[in-house]
């Protein structure tokens, strides 16, 4: 099988790559520099640099292939997200890059289009499980999921199988966003966004991985990708910083959301998200079922790589 995958150095690529090729696909990844061209080259893929806002460059790259994988995100980290305009190249990527690659799958006659999608895109549903039956609502910075996954179905009205994967939010020791959730901890703060009582859903960026490797094989449509046990907020951040060697943290005043605009609001929502569907389809299951066990293997794997003093 030859794969195309777009976004293949970042959090879930640089896991997935390898994955591919020891299943024995042959892959080929887009790199954006010599040095992260050479990180792919070292996994056994198949590195191009391409210019995927080109519709005519995407189309003569993905032909060939049987399958296109699109993980191509840029979200900004740390207090950036929180400047204006900081997730409008994101947006772009989501709108323009997301269609270019659908239209180069289906110009190549590919069989699949994976595209990735993000959880936190759906409405707030309180106490409720969430799954795919529940239309999604997103903030303004997020309209763009929209376009994102419009690609997928675009693909499949075409006659392949077209797959979008709305992932919870991802958590690993090399995940920016994680690092900065340790260091706000660190300090003493928790970033409860929405009250302590909200639920959360999260996943393990290998098992984030390992979903999209699954996705090879399940019919077209659209699947929640999140660990097994949502939790509460106020308990999570709390077990985290027991396991970072942190105090309790204390809870931000509720106001404070009003001056973070719809990020604010979107990471406040609470999102209890059901996987079945997609663990029915594919038979995937979590290697870390909860941030309860989770939130241990963090931090004894930052401690091992010195982002965390031991």
């Amino acid at each position: 099988m030859k794969i195309f995958v777009a976004g293949a150095t970042g959090a879930i690529g640089r896991r997935l790559i390898p994955m591919l090729v020891e299943a024995g696909s042959d892959v080929t990844a887009v790199a954006r520099s010599p040095a992260k061209a050479t990180q792919l080259e070292k996994q056994g893929a198949t590195a191009i640099q391409v210019d995927l806002f080109d519709p005519a460059a995407v189309e003569e790259s993905v032909q060939g292939h049987n399958t296109v994988i699109n993980m191509t995100t840029r979200i900004p980290s740390g207090m950036k997200a929180l400047l204006p305009g900081a997730f409008d190249e994101n947006s772009k990527i989501r709108r323009e890059v997301s269609q270019n690659l659908a239209a180069g799958a289906i110009a190549a006659r590919a069989q699949r289009f994976i595209q990735e999608s993000f959880a936190p895109a759906y409405p707030d549903c309180g106490d409720e499980w969430i799954d795919e039956s529940v239309s999604i609502a997103p903030a303004t910075y997020l309209e763009s999921v929209r376009d994102a996954e419009s690609a997928a179905d675009e693909f499949t009205r075409s006659g392949g199988a077209g797959v979008v994967l709305r992932f919870s939010l991802f958590y690993g020791p090399d995940s920016p966003f994680t690092q900065d959730l340790v260091k706000t901890l660190k300090s003493g703060l928790a970033p409860v966004f929405g009250g302590p009582d909200a639920y959360m859903s999260s996943v393990w960026t290998d098992d984030a991985a390992s979903a999209v490797f699954a996705a090879l094989k399940v019919p077209s449509g659209v699947y929640n990708v999140t660990d097994d046990e949502p939790m509460r907020r106020g308990e999570a951040f709390s077990l985290l910083a027991s396991a970072i060697g942190a105090k309790a943290p204390r809870i931000p005043p509720r106001w404070l959301i009003s001056m973070t605009g719809s990020l604010g609001e979107t990471l406040g929502r609470s999102l209890r998200l059901s996987n079945a569907k997609f663990r029915q389809a594919s038979g995937w299951t979590p290697r870390i079922g909860s941030v309860r066990t989770g939130w241990k293997v963090l931090a004894d794997e930052m401690k091992s790589t010195g982002l965390l003093p031991a």
